[in-house]
Formats: structure tokens, sequence, C-alpha cells
């Protein structure tokens, strides 16, 4: 009962819940069952809260809810009608698409009818992709919505899938390949039959290191617990605008997408970042949430400080980002600039929301990955399994109800005592925040010694002439491994090697100084702005 309430008081503070007439609440409801309780479910119920109100900005323009709800029902059929000769829904729809109407109408429509929705990372090559959809398809049927730009991408993964159903997401000109619009255009005022299918939305691991797994999230998982986590957290309200600028195949720009739905926030999105027109885009809509990946606030602190001053961003309730490690320097001085707004999230896309760290913790220390989010526990264990104590570090195990279901493969994480293995090193300290110092297979031994890169990243970028700086570790007939950094100055920098070795020598054990230093213009990131270590390797 207690938990309930809690619940109930969280949704009204967010204004999920508000004074709206009860007919209003009956079609919400009837709409929400008829689209099927799916993760995507809120976007029906938006379509009956407010019709009319904006649901999408983009580079093509505005749809409102009712708009946007009717597109993805005319997709919806137009997929089953399409499929009818292969034994009813497709079992798997591909999206490889940019942030625009064409991903959300994919996603939506295909989740209704009940097909596997598979999120495809935008940077993949033909190889990757093709083994990816050739894994998590198992020989069903496949259609591939995509933006023109990856045909060549495209054709390459889909050479040995002659069958494979391909539409056009976004258009450039025209080329013969069947297009979202065209198909909606052509069943607007239809609805798809009720699937009779659960519809699964497989999510790709980041997959920096080898090719990405798939894992399962189904409409069940986290649920009601993972809702009041988040909105407890960061502040949220039904109905205001929020800027995506996160990818949103990947898991944090795909969460944001769907809470934003659940709230009917206005979603303003472009399909590729730019950091002046991010804060344009707050300014003209008076946009309360953003939602970016760590780099995103790295891009927008360099710009110049007269070209950052032309956007106030005081509509900014909060600016939310995951999915890699922020710099602690960024942090300061977007909050210095645009408000205590940025709330850093520890999240996986096999356990959701592990913790977040507020404004307030930020400030106290801006490299934390924050507290457990409620009804989550975090231990610190060491490799036989026992806790290890405050400030010490070990691996980050997690226990929710939001852990994922599984990969496709049918493996799972390593789980102990029922926490599950989040694949980082880390550190909890007396106010109990959780510090992430990086993955467990990150860790360097070097002549016997344990060196955790970003302890060494952190030291490098301390220096005034340094941007942006990764550290890793290459094999070494003498040590085991050795210390290879790579840096990239600030403009103009003119720092040596030699002063950044002397740099890290002040201030760090001598066993952790780099021997190779590599000076590059910028580092090699994936989509969703984590370093890409393998290619610096």
């Amino acid at each position: 009962m207690e938990d309930q309430l809690g619940l109930l008081a969280t949704l009204w503070r967010a204004r999920l819940i508000a004074p709206m007439r009860p007919d209003k609440y009956l079609r919400m409801g009837a709409a929400m069952r008829r689209a099927g309780l799916t993760a995507t479910v809120g976007f029906a119920a938006a379509a009956q809260r407010c019709p009319d109100r904006p649901a999408l900005v983009d580079e093509r323009g505005t749809l409102s809810w009712k708009q946007l709800d009717d597109r993805c029902d005319a997709l919806g059929a137009a997929l089953q009608q399409a499929t009818e000769s292969r034994a009813g829904s497709p079992a798997t729809v591909a999206v490889m698409c940019r942030n625009h109407r064409g991903f959300i109408e994919a996603l939506v429509g295909a989740n209704r009818i009940g097909a596997d929705v598979l999120l495809l990372n935008t940077s993949f090559a033909g190889p990757a992709m093709a083994e990816v959809i050739e894994r998590e398809s198992a020989g069903r049927p496949v259609t591939v919505i995509y933006d023109q730009e990856f045909t060549a991408t495209v054709d390459r993964a889909l050479a040995d899938t002659p069958d494979a159903t391909r539409i056009l997401g976004w258009v450039d000109g025209p080329d013969g390949t069947p297009t979202l619009d065209a198909l909606i255009d052509s069943h607007l005022g239809q609805r798809p039959a009720a699937s009779q299918r659960k519809s699964d939305i497989i999510l790709l691991t980041s997959g920096t290191t080898g090719t990405p797994k798939g894992a399962k999230r189904s409409a069940g998982s986290g649920g009601a617990g993972d809702l009041k986590a988040v909105l407890d957290r960061t502040p949220w309200r039904a109905e205001e605008p929020i800027v995506i600028a996160a990818p949103m195949f990947h898991a944090w720009g795909f969460s944001q997408l769907l809470f934003a739905g659940l709230l009917a926030c206005t979603i303003v999105t472009r399909r590729k970042f730019d950091p002046e027109a991010t804060l344009e885009l707050i300014d003209r809509y008076h946009a309360t949430g953003l939602a970016v990946v760590p780099v995103m606030f790295d891009r927008i602190m360099e710009l110049p400080a007269d070209v950052r001053s032309r956007y106030s961003g005081k509509s900014l309730r909060f600016a939310t980002a995951s999915g890699s490690r922020m710099r602690p320097d960024v942090v300061t001085a977007f909050m210095d600039q645009f408000g205590d707004v940025i709330y850093n999230n520890y999240n996986a896309t096999e356990a959701g929301m592990i913790a977040t760290a507020t404004p307030a913790d930020l400030r106290a220390a801006p490299d934390t990955a924050g507290r457990p989010a409620d009804g989550t526990e975090i231990r610190i264990l060491d490799a036989d399994h026992r806790e290890v104590p405050t400030g010490e570090v070990g691996q980050i195990f997690v226990r929710s109800g939001t852990l994922f279901d599984g990969y496709t493969s049918g493996t799972t994480k390593a789980f102990h005592d029922g926490f599950m293995a989040s694949g980082d090193m880390g550190y909890l300290d007396d106010a109990g925040r959780l510090f992430v110092v990086g993955r467990d297979d990150e860790m360097i031994v070097s002549g016997g010694e344990n060196v955790y890169p970003i302890e060494v990243e952190k030291i490098l970028t301390s220096h005034p002439g340094v941007a942006e700086a990764a550290v890793l570790g290459v094999d070494d007939e003498q040590y085991g491994q050795r210390l290879a950094a790579f840096v990239v100055l600030d403009d103009g920098g003119a720092t040596t090697v030699d002063d950044l070795k002397q740099h890290v020598r002040e201030n760090l054990a001598n066993y952790k100084v780099p021997r190779d230093i590599t000076i590059l213009p910028e580092l090699p990131r994936g989509s969703t702005g984590k370093i890409l270590r393998n290619e610096l390797r």
C-alpha cells in the first residue's frame, strides 16, 4: 500500500496524473488496450490525452499527437498487409534510422503488430549489420527500414538475404525503394489488426570491443518501478518539451524517447547533432529537458564563448546524460553557464537505470555516477565475491527489478547472489556515491601494478593544454603491459609529449606514467560518444 501511494505521489508530481475529465481517462485506457501493452504504449495514450498538442518537431516540421498516432497505425496496417503472404506480421523489423519521425513511426508501428524490433547502430558497417540481422532474425522474415544515406551498407548487409523487404525511412531522392511516407499515406485511417504475438524490442550493447550483443526488453521490463525511479530523480513534467539529441537507437536515447511518449512531452530532435543548433532548439521551443550523451556536453562547451552566450537555456530544468564518462571540468563549466541542471545517469543496456547523480551530487563530486536508484542495490565485490571496504575499487554488481530479459543468444550476464555483474569497476565513497573507474577488461597490469585508465586520463586532461585523453594497455615483453596514451590538444596547444609525461609524473606514481603518448587531432568515437579503444589499439 505504501509503495502504491508513493508511486501515485510521484506520478502526480510529474503531472502524469492530472485533473482531466473521466471520459478522457477512459479513452486513454481504451487506446492503450487497442495498441497493446507494449513498450511504446505511451504514444497511444498521449494521442487521447492531448491530441492537438505538438508531439514531434524534426527537420520536416511538426506532428500533433493525433497525427503521429494515426501515422503509426497506418504503418502497422501497411506492414501487416504487405506480409500476409508470409504468414502474418513480419517476425523482425530492423530499423537503421537517425533521429526523426521515421524512426518513431517504424518503432511504434512495428511494435503494435507484434513484430520484434531490432534497433541498429547507424555507424554499422555492412558485415557487422549482416551478422546482427542474421543472428537476431534466426531465419524469420525481415523488413529493414533505413535512411537512404545507408543504402550501400544495407545492400552489403542484405546481399545474402534477397527476400528481405526494404523501406526508406528518410529519403534524399527517389530511387524506386518503397518509402514510409508512401506506405503511411496509402493506409491513413486504417488500424492494424490486434496482434496475438508479444513484441520484443532488441537493443544492442555498445559493441566497442566486438560485435554487439542483442539484449531483449519486453513491455514488462522495469515497469512502474523503473518509471518511479526516474521521475523521483529527474524533474520530468508531462506535456513539456524535451530536446532529444542522444541517438534513439541506443538504450539511453531510446529510454528517453519512451519516457517522452509516456508523459506526452513534445519531442524536439534533429537527424545529426550540432552543438549550437541544440542550444537554439532549447530556447526556441522553451524545452525544459535535454537528453544527450556526455560528449555532446563537451562539444557545446567547445563552442566559442560569444556563440554560447547567444542562448540562455533558461527554460531547462534538467539536462540528462548517460552512455559514457562525463568530464568533470565540462560538467562544472556547463552548470556555471546554464544552471545546476545536469543529471548524470549510470545505466546499462542489461540493467536499465543503476544510479543517478543530481546537480548537488555533481557540485560535490563532478566525476560521480551518483547514488543507487530507488529499488536498486549496488555491491562492490572483489575477485572472490567479497564486499570491499568503502573507497576500495572492486567490480560493480547490481540488483533491481529492471534487469533485462537476457541476451538474444540465450546467454546472460554473470550473477552472484542475485546481483548482476555490470562489467565495470568502481567504488563507493562515504556518502554512498558511486564512482566508475573503468571496464573490468580495461584494467592494465604493468609490472605487477594495477592501473585504471581513468585515473591517468583525468590527470592528462587536467593539463591546461589537453582537451581529451584516452589511455590503454598494450603488450610489453618486460612489464607484461605498458601504458599508451592518446591525447587531443586544445586549439593552438603547443604542449609536448615530454611536458605531458612530466605532468603525470608530478601527480601520480612513476609506474602510472605512459611510456607512449600519441597526439591526435581527435579520438575515434562511436555514435553514442564512446571512445573506440580497439581502433586506438
